[in-house]
Formats: C-alpha cells, structure tokens, sequence
C-alpha cells in the first residue's frame, strides 16, 4: 500500500508541475503565456526530478509504466508488483491533470482552440506521420531507460540522483521532443489525456484516441529496449 500511494503521489505531483507549465505557457491571460518550448523542457525536467525526490526513498520513484516495465524485463523489478505500479501510475497522473485543470479554472474559456487545450493534458505529432512518430517515441524512451540504467550504475553523493535523472530528461526535451512532445511514459500521456475526455472542459474538442496507442506502446517496447541493450554491455 506504501508504494501504490508513492507512486500514485508522485505521479499526481510529476503531472501537476509537468503539464502544470504546458498550461501556463499555452492557454491564454497566464502570466507566462507563449514563455516558449524551453520553458516547458525546463519545467518538466524539473517536475521529474521533484517526483523523485518525493517518493524515491519509498517506491523508487517509477512514475512511468515504461520504467517499471523495463526494470521487471531485466529482473530488476518484481513481475508481481507491475500491475499495482502501473495502475497507481495512471491514477496519479489523472489525479495531477485534474489538479491543472483546477489551477487554471478561469483561462479554459479564454482560451479558443481546443486543440490548445489538449495539448496541455496530451502530446500530438508536429508532424502527424505514425511511422516517424512511433519511432521518435520509441528512440526517446530508449534513451531514457538506458540513461537511467547507467545513472543507478553511478555514485553520487547522497541527494543527487534525482538531479541526474532530471538534467537526462531535459536533454531528451531539448534534443529529440520536437517531433512528438516526448511522452516517453505512457502514463503521463495516458492518463492525462482520459482527464480531458472526463473533465467539463469549455470549448474542448475531441481526446485524439486514434493516436493514443502511440505515446502508450511507443514508450513500453523503447523503454525495454533501452535496459536490454544497456545490461547486454554489462555481460
């Protein structure tokens, strides 16, 4: 029960800052409106790291179903806790979407474009092009899981950790989120983007579902690829 809630609490609170700045960059009167994709790559790094911090001592700080999936592929994670993980995951993230749509109550219904508004709960492509998409998430979530392997193969001094983990996922945002948003964790997009289809959102259009599956199975198979090949150069 202890690591359903820390990885239901850190999920909530990684979506709360994560799409939290996509909101305040996106919809319309906020005090950083159009603030830019470096505010959001900064944002979001740093809503990974304080997830961390939050729950790492009691979970792990999973947050991401591509995580707990990759760690039970290498017999790093229990298969038997998977399930548990990834539903808390899920969870979270609805609960944290719904936090955001809270926080920014009043600029839903200045804000006309519908697909503004999704965007603030969900990715979509640059480009829509299912190929190039599947592959940009798949290379993104690969990148993670194998930096995140070779971060816990590292010392650091007590309490540096998360910082690593959030400077790799700035340099994911940075370098390869330009084509899709980089989910690269299929709760963080999953979940939201079920809060968008419940929530009394004014003016919102549909949750884009034809693409979901993309940010979801994308993440999953990159993610286990990822620690494969980083333990296979272990031996």
């Amino acid at each position: 029960m202890n690591n359903f809630l820390a990885e239901f609490l850190g999920t909530a609170l990684l979506i709360l800052l994560g799409d939290g700045v996509v909101a305040g960059v996106l919809l319309k009167d906020t005090k950083n409106e159009n603030a830019g994709w470096l505010v959001i790559t900064i944002g979001w790094a740093l809503a990974v790291t304080f997830g961390v911090y939050a729950v790492g001592r009691i979970s792990g700080a999973h947050l991401n179903p591509a995580v707990t999936l990759a760690l039970a592929t290498t017999g790093q994670f229990p298969w038997a806790d998977v399930g548990t993980y990834i539903l808390a995951q899920v969870l979270g993230a609805m609960l944290g979407a719904t936090l955001v749509w809270l926080q920014y109550l009043p600029h839903w219904s200045r804000t006309m474009d519908p697909d503004i508004k999704l965007a603030v709960f969900c990715t979509a492509p640059a480009i829509r092009h299912t190929t190039s998409n599947v592959i940009s998430e798949f290379m993104g979530t690969f990148v993670l899981l194998f930096g995140l392997s070779a971060l816990g193969a590292s010392r650091f001094t007590e309490g540096l950790n998360p910082l690593a983990i959030g400077g790799l996922v700035l340099a994911i945002g940075l370098s390869m989120g330009g084509t899709t948003g980089y989910a690269i964790n299929p709760a963080r997009d999953l979940g939201p983007r079920i809060a968008h289809a419940l929530l009394p959102i004014p003016g919102k259009g549909g949750s884009d579902w034809a693409y979901a599956w993309v940010p979801v199975v994308s993440p999953i198979l990159g993610g286990i690829c990822g620690a494969l090949v980083y333990r296979a150069l272990l031996g």
